[in-house]
């Protein structure tokens, strides 16, 4: 769906969906009185969380903070799971599934327990200045994992949790995703199999002060391409018999990228190149080795690159065009190009935004603004994507703040409070459901 399209939708959506009158039920005052009234709890909790490092490869610090949380989620009435992930090279998944009436919505709730900074890192603890919170791992997403908690437990303090169906996903490794991905995302996707709706707890969308609502992530793929030519006095270059060398080819295809790939929702990046008369990457290809000299004509150039689209078939097609024009050689030059898929996009889908809809109902009620749609160029992938073609499904339900994945990384503390409220008002609501 183009972006036009989608406010078209969002209004109808809104018209149909809106309320007549808006107000709160006894339950959910209840709940904006439990998350105020719990305020300083919930900040000693995430203080606790974000001073134990969980960076991705660091397993046992992020088993550590599972065992902090399991018996957060065990008090709340939650049976919690431990998914250990060795066979996928990271540490495991926190699975909490708690049941409710049968027949109702099945609710699943998406977090996770790594950041990406790793015990080498020298943004190490947490610092609170005033109404911030600064630490690793602040924002994105120990703060979204309190907000859950704040929402879960405020359900359960006004009665709301007991008849509510739903599994918590926090996963290990959101930052690096373990391979094979049918192996590290083997429980995510069952769960969004049996859910009927998906709410992603990762960072709030802010956009010129104003929360925004986010019903589409787009995907994280990545790519190589290796070139290759004939090595020669740099005298000969350019001739039948030389050609044009590696560095050239390879040029020549970014520059294409550049030229010819544009187009709505979509962005490639180059990361990373090497080129010489040698180049090789090394194990982990975020660094490599390259020799050669003014004189040599180069024999091999290697690019790696992300590209980021708002749908598989945005995929496919970006994918198709990237093929043709390496395809496209210089004299004297070769080059191929290998993909990695690394998160699906999540497209903007009317579930996505009937539950927007929903959500600024409650907006109304909370007497907060309206959250319109963010952009979805502005927001990056996140494993709400690899259950978003299964389930409807909204994101953005943590903290905001700022500087997510850099050193200085904060949040706003009151932020905790609206959306825990927001949260468990919408699953209260959707609790009460038949589907």
């Amino acid at each position: 769906m183009r972006w036009p399209g989608m406010r078209a939708a969002l209004f109808v959506l809104a018209f149909i969906a809106a309320p007549a009158s808006a107000q709160l039920s006894r339950a959910e005052k209840a709940i904006v009185a439990n998350v105020e009234a719990h305020h300083e709890a919930d900040i000693a909790l995430l203080e606790r969380l974000v001073n134990q490092n969980s960076g991705t490869h660091n397993h046992a610090g992020v088993k550590a903070v599972a065992d902090m949380l399991t018996p957060e989620f065990e008090k709340l009435g939650f049976e919690v799971e431990w998914i250990d992930q060795t066979a996928a090279g990271r540490a495991g998944h926190l699975f909490a599934r708690h049941a409710g009436k049968k027949g109702t919505t099945k609710m699943l709730l998406i977090g996770h327990l790594d950041t990406v900074y790793e015990p080498s890192s020298p943004f190490q603890t947490v610092t609170r200045k005033g109404d911030r919170l600064i630490g690793p791992g602040v924002q994105d997403d120990k703060g979204g994992v309190t907000v859950m908690l704040a929402a879960l437990r405020a359900m359960q303090a006004a009665g709301t949790l007991k008849n509510a169906n739903i599994v918590v996903a926090l996963t290990g490794d959101e930052e690096s995703v373990g391979r094979p991905l049918s192996v590290a995302r083997a429980d995510l996707l069952a769960a969004g199999e049996w859910a009927d709706v998906a709410l992603d707890f990762e960072e709030l969308s802010i956009d010129n002060g104003v929360d925004m609502g986010v019903v589409a992530r787009r995907s994280s793929n990545s790519w190589q391409i290796e070139a290759s030519g004939i090595e020669g006095h740099s005298s000969l270059i350019f001739n039948e018999e030389y050609g044009y060398g590696a560095i050239y080819e390879l040029v020549r295809i970014l520059d294409a990228f550049r030229r010819e790939l544009p187009e709505e929702n979509l962005t490639y990046n180059v990361g990373l190149i090497l080129g010489g008369a040698q180049a090789a990457l090394d194990a982990d290809k975020v660094a490599g080795n390259a020799t050669g000299k003014s004189n040599i004509i180069p024999s091999t150039a290697i690019a790696r690159g992300d590209f980021r689209t708002l749908s598989e078939e945005q995929t496919e097609r970006t994918k198709a065009k990237m093929q043709a024009i390496v395809a496209q050689h210089l004299p004297g030059t070769e080059a191929t190009i290998r993909f990695s898929e690394s998160y699906p996009a999540m497209a903007p889908t009317e579930g996505n935004l009937a539950l927007l809809v929903r959500l600024n109902a409650i907006n109304t009620d909370l007497g907060l603004p309206e959250m319109p749609i963010l952009p979805p160029i502005k927001r990056g992938a996140g494993d709400i994507s690899f259950v978003a073609s299964k389930v409807d499904g909204l994101v953005g339900f943590g903290v905001a703040g700022t500087g997510s994945h850099a050193p200085g990384e904060d949040m706003d503390l009151g932020s905790i409070i609206r959306q825990a409220q927001r949260a468990a008002i919408l699953m209260s609501r959707l609790a009460k459901e038949k589907r």
